[in-house]
């Protein structure tokens, strides 16, 4: 065959290899613009396949590469990424409600309190937080009071407790732990009988039984006063509280008080219990730290036979 059929041949071979590999680019380019709205670009780089692969993997970060991807490349790479999962992307919403530290005045004159005191709440039981509760306590005859008052939390509420101070003072004569000790069947009788009281006899026994154990750590201790307050060194607890779940029920300190009166003898003096008494007592300070009386508790707490404020036993609880 001359040199001239063959290289005609050649040419013609050729010419039908373009022919065929036109329809497909076509199809290509066609379907291409129906999803997305590129213009494809012809190629000629052999390394186009390897690189756009190259390129969804890595993201186009390897510098080396960056001289092989030709346009055509990139836009078919940028199509494709587009057909993954959407980019989560942080939108700036508007934060509304948000608790802020609130002042110990919310305006109105309106006092703002422990978030327990509530508008529903009753006018003795506010009266209580706002003048007893966190209020130190030294006089036996008071912390008798207050130790037989959250004794009855057993049975009753606060609000239903106070309601009936006055009768409870009357019926225990002012809560003198020699006279309360020196009650009778008959008192007993008398004192359980009363609807007024609400007070089953069991609790009753358990006052004058508490009275006894008093008398006997007045003749050890002095006062009942200095053998309650020596567990804290005299000294109210400050326990820096922002949220009421952060107001213990009990504590480490209770429960060691706790034991040591029941050893004595004391009745209805657990570990909640006697929490709760020393709450009200003053010898520890549970007001949530933007209530009024946070601060005013702290100041009473400063006697001048106690060392300063700032040596106060302090418990960080947020």
């Amino acid at each position: 065959m001359s040199k001239g059929n063959v290289r005609r041949l050649f040419l013609e071979k050729n010419r039908s290899i373009k022919e065929q590999e036109k329809p497909n680019q076509g199809f290509l380019s066609r379907n291409l613009r129906k999803i997305y709205p590129l213009s494809l670009q012809k190629s000629t780089s052999s390394l186009s396949l390897s690189s756009l692969s190259l390129s969804l993997s890595q993201n186009s970060n390897d510098s080396s590469l960056k001289d092989y991807i030709t346009p055509l490349d990139r836009q078919i790479a940028l199509s494709l990424r587009l057909i993954g999962p959407p980019e989560r992307r942080e939108v700036p919403v508007a934060i509304t409600n948000v608790p802020q530290q609130p002042s110990p005045d919310v305006g109105d004159g309106e006092l703002k309190r422990c978030n327990w005191i509530t508008k529903n709440s009753d006018k003795v039981y506010v009266q209580f937080h706002d003048e007893c509760w966190g209020v130190p306590v030294y006089e036996d005859n008071q912390l008798f009071e207050l130790l037989a008052m959250s004794g009855m939390l057993m049975d009753y509420n606060w609000t239903e407790i106070l309601k009936r101070k006055e009768l409870l003072r009357d019926a225990f004569s002012g809560f003198d732990p020699n006279t309360v000790a020196q009650m009778g069947e008959k008192e007993i009788t008398e004192t359980a009988s009363n609807k007024a009281l609400m007070l089953a006899e069991s609790r009753v026994r358990c006052i004058v039984d508490n009275a006894k154990c008093i008398q006997k750590i007045v003749r050890q201790f002095g006062s009942f006063s200095s053998y309650i307050w020596g567990y804290v060194n005299h000294k109210p607890m400050i326990i820096r509280c922002r949220y009421p779940r952060s107001v213990p029920l009990r504590t480490p300190k209770s429960e060691a008080i706790s034991r040591d009166l029941i050893k004595r003898g004391f009745r209805l003096v657990g570990p909640v219990i006697v929490y709760s008494f020393m709450q009200a007592a003053g010898m520890t300070n549970d007001h949530l730290i933007d209530c009024f009386r946070y601060r005013e508790c702290l100041n009473l707490a400063h006697r001048p036979y106690m060392d300063a404020i700032p040596d106060i036993n302090i418990n960080v609880l947020y």
